[in-house]
């Protein structure tokens, strides 16, 4: 299982290879077998956005009592959770004090 270098964007929902790609905000350091992952949670979250886009038309249902909504949230928190996993000391420190870590 050979070590690779990824830079993840969690507003763009984006992994890349390459540093220059495009922008990032966190860099980690995890098997290959693993890299696939951000991708399916960036997925799921994509088509939860694009159903929770077209629930947005229904005014009778208030969207915090949206499931999709939570299941947004779960992602982002499974997210931060694997890039908490395989990222540097200083990168670590900053996603223990969001408020998916208290």
């Amino acid at each position: 299982m050979g070590k690779v270098k990824m830079y993840v964007s969690v507003v763009h929902q984006q992994v890349y290879v390459h540093p220059w790609d495009s922008p990032w905000e966190y860099e980690v350091i995890m098997d290959k077998e693993v890299a696939p992952v951000f991708k399916r949670l960036f997925n799921q979250m994509d088509r939860l956005e694009f159903r929770n886009f077209l629930r947005a038309h229904l005014p009778y249902v208030p969207y915090h009592y949206d499931k999709d909504n939570h299941d947004i949230d779960l992602r982002t928190m499974k997210v931060y959770a694997l890039i908490h996993e395989y990222t540097d000391d200083h990168s670590k420190r900053f996603i223990e004090q969001l408020p998916y870590f208290r």
